[in-house]
């Protein structure tokens, strides 16, 4: 996204090729932008400066990403252009109006279903204006949405988080070059800026690492290095709760790329116990949590997690869809309105539905390492959205594990 409208070209090496990242390229190659790859992991974005952008000739098609959906509604916002976001069946079922209503604070026009879901329609407006916003809920992704909007906003917009969110789009938004001032928890930016062109190395995913560093915890005898992996402290939650489940987690070589935190993690089998989880790690792990049920479930004792009804308008009902697979499998799960309650026990084998979420799909997969019997999970299509090749990926690091297409 900021690479299209930086001055310059801008390398990217590590780019994922998920379908969500993969969606994000396409609606900007429809608006004008000329993108060569991805070719191994690399990228290049010739931008088009702040105001390049192009009106495309049909609706934006952002697949399952709701990230891709809420943060281009503010960065298009302001361009001047008539643009349609839309998205599959689940994208559209999701929330817009946490994102939509304060960008018509600014003065967006953003047309949405009754029920304030895709497809969006952005109009075009002469200009948007910087805001104050206090945010209900911490979300990374309104405050990035009203941040990118702020680009092109006269005066300064500020953003203030109840808790800490991960922190990806301000280190991006300097690293572009661009201004960005923190105090405490409001981050503040000036509309009118520019940004350049610049050489990113992107880490590997701690959302991706999470499936494995449950499955090493749970597996015995397991001894797994993930290396270059990104340690953001506003993402880090899922080593923390891990590791005071009694988790065996090693940091090492850590260092800085790009100015975003890596290292090395090693994780070794390990005897789980159940906790309470700190409500301030919430934030930090809320798209790891399908992965800790795992890990719960293979605990000892009870797990339980509270202010985390964000999980309810994931790409699914997470703690919902989580609870009932987790129940097939013969583990008492009992969700609440925040959270849920997970006694640990003994998987059996089963059926379970992922209703098409990546997380989820992958959660169960790893589950299978410690059930009596063979899990089978319905419903995966989905999984190439955040990981593509996952089940290579499993299969290399010891899973006995299959497609529906390869027993066919």
């Amino acid at each position: 996204m900021l690479g299209s409208l930086a001055e310059g070209v801008t390398e990217v090496q590590g780019f994922l090729e998920g379908e969500d990242a993969l969606a994000t390229l396409n609606a900007f190659r429809q608006m004008g932008v000329r993108i060569t790859g991805p070719e191994n992991g690399k990228v290049t974005i010739h931008g088009v400066g702040m105001h390049g952008l192009k009106q495309p000739d049909q609706p934006l098609d952002l697949g399952n990403s709701g990230t891709s959906m809420r943060l281009l509604s503010g960065f298009l916002a302001g361009q001047g252009l008539d643009l349609t976001l839309i998205g599959d069946s689940s994208l559209s079922s999701r929330p817009m109006r946490r994102v939509t209503a304060p960008l018509a604070e600014m003065g967006a026009q953003i047309e949405s279903t009754e029920s304030g879901t895709a497809p969006l329609h952005l109009k075009p407006v002469k200009e948007l204006r910087g805001i104050d916003y206090e945010m209900p809920v911490a979300s990374a992704q309104v405050k990035s949405s009203l941040l990118l909007a702020g680009l092109y906003a006269e005066g300064e917009t500020c953003v203030t988080e109840p808790a800490p969110t991960r922190d990806h789009t301000e280190r991006m938004l300097q690293g572009f070059g661009y201004q960005v001032e923190r105090t405490g928890g409001k981050i503040c930016l000036k509309g009118g800026g520019k940004l350049l062109a610049c050489d990113l190395d992107v880490p590997a995913d701690i959302s991706s690492a999470a499936f494995f560093l449950v499955a090493a915890s749970i597996a015995e005898g397991s001894d797994l290095t993930l290396t270059h992996v990104g340690i953001n402290p506003t993402r880090d939650g899922v080593i923390t709760i891990l590791r005071q489940m009694g988790a065996d987690i090693e940091v090492s070589n850590r260092r800085d790329v790009g100015g975003e935190p890596v290292a090395d993690l090693r994780v070794r089998s390990a005897k789980l116990k159940g906790i309470v989880i700190p409500e301030d790690q919430v934030p930090l792990a809320i798209d790891e949590f399908p992965a800790l049920f795992i890990a719960a479930a293979c605990a000892e004792g009870e797990t339980v997690l509270t202010g985390a009804e964000e999980l309810r308008v994931k790409e699914s009902d997470r703690i919902q869809v989580m609870a009932d697979g987790l129940q097939v499998l013969g583990i008492s799960a009992k969700p609440t309105p925040d959270g849920i309650r997970i006694q640990g026990g003994t998987l059996q084998g089963g059926r379970v539905n992922s209703e098409g979420d990546h997380r989820i799909a992958m959660s169960f997969s790893m589950a299978a390492l410690c059930a009596q019997a063979t899990i089978t999970i319905d419903d995966c299509a989905n999984v190439d959205t955040s990981f593509p090749g996952f089940v290579e990926f499993a299969r290399k690091v010891g899973l006995t594990i299959s497609s529906m297409e390869e027993t066919q």
